[in-house]
């Protein structure tokens, strides 16, 4: 099931300018609140309207506004699971997940497949958040879809609630046979359910990459970011060759000259000697504890550190951290994991 998506949209000051394809793949798209996530997915399935562009379905045209297509919802076979569920208030379980054709042939295989058994009779108002979306979940499967669009679909629920809907979906992903494309600002939740993640960021795709290349290596910082990475520094060359700017250290190894910008992941920094090569001298300025961890807010001495971007974030074992907010630390990179950037 290849999904080909090329569009433009203008809302207000706002605008969407997205093109991507995706083929018998979890495709997903991370990104902050109000980057154009939803509204991509809005305009695939037809509930928004583009202002120009081209979308198809294995060849099956939906719309394109040079040939004057525009294809209803109701035709498209895309199922789109809502964040909100949008689940009928006047129907019943049962109801819901029958009000399709295909629906109301599979209604009960399908309550008996999300654990909706002595459910069905209830209305919305009177489910939980967690069978909301089960429900909502199924009368979208029960329909058929040729694919599957997830919008955040654990972001009004609890935990625990959270980890139980993620193993249904994750089952369900698995026994789906078409394209599905998953939206989240979750960088667990994309990384966990996903194969192949693009990044947005105000309304455009800022990088397109395998999982694992791009949490690995990102080309740009707003990927870098979206995916864990707080520490980046901005890049300069001169006589000693490449300096992170906003550490206060010399760079070997830079892959080339156009590279702006470098990253590491506070799991990748290592506490070190005085004296050791590359050794970055800091101070202490904050301790978050977590269960597990540490989250050690560090500032370099030679940075003078009156600006955010002259903080490095450190994340280590409980076990390995004997420092406490003032103490004077010695810390640097693991060369081996840092990460360059153009943009």
């Amino acid at each position: 099931m290849k999904i080909y998506v090329d569009i433009f949209k203008r809302l207000g000051d706002f605008e969407l300018d997205v093109s991507f394809e995706t083929e018998n793949e979890v495709f997903g798209i991370l990104g902050k609140s109000g980057c154009g996530k939803s509204l991509t997915l809005r305009c695939i399935a037809g509930i928004e309207t583009p202002d120009r562009g081209v979308i198809a379905i294995d060849g099956r045209v939906l719309f394109d506004s040079s040939r004057g297509i525009d294809i209803r919802p109701q035709k498209r076979r895309t199922g789109y699971l809502f964040q909100d569920n949008s689940l009928f208030p006047n129907m019943t379980v049962a109801q819901n997940i029958a009000v399709s054709p295909t629906g109301k042939k599979h209604c009960d295989e399908y309550i008996e497949r999300f654990f909706l058994r002595g459910l069905e009779n209830l209305y919305p108002h009177e489910l939980s958040a967690g069978q909301k979306q089960r429900a909502a979940l199924a009368r979208l499967l029960a329909s058929e879809p040729d694919m599957l669009m997830l919008d955040e679909p654990f972001s009004s629920l609890d935990k625990e609630l959270r980890d139980k809907l993620e193993d249904r979906i994750a089952e369900t992903i698995d026994d789906f046979e078409g394209s599905v494309i998953f939206v989240s600002h979750d960088i667990g939740e994309v990384y966990r359910l996903t194969e192949r993640i693009a990044v947005m960021h105000d309304g455009r795709i800022a990088e397109c990459a395998d999982k694992d290349k791009l949490f690995a290596s990102p080309e740009t910082t707003v990927a870098a970011r979206l995916t864990g990475c707080s520490n980046i520094s901005s890049v300069s060359f001169g006589e000693r060759g490449a300096s992170a700017d906003d550490w206060g250290i010399v760079l070997v190894n830079v892959p080339e000259e156009s590279c702006r910008y470098v990253g590491c992941r506070p799991r990748d920094l290592e506490l070190c000697g005085e004296n050791d090569t590359g050794a970055l001298e800091c101070e202490v300025i904050r301790v978050t504890e977590d269960m597990l961890s540490y989250r050690v807010v560090l500032r370099p001495k030679e940075c003078g550190g009156k600006s955010s971007s002259s903080t490095l974030i450190y994340e280590t074992d409980k076990l390995s951290w004997p420092y406490g907010r003032g103490d004077r630390v010695f810390i640097r990179p693991d060369k081996n994991k840092l990460f360059y950037m153009v943009r």
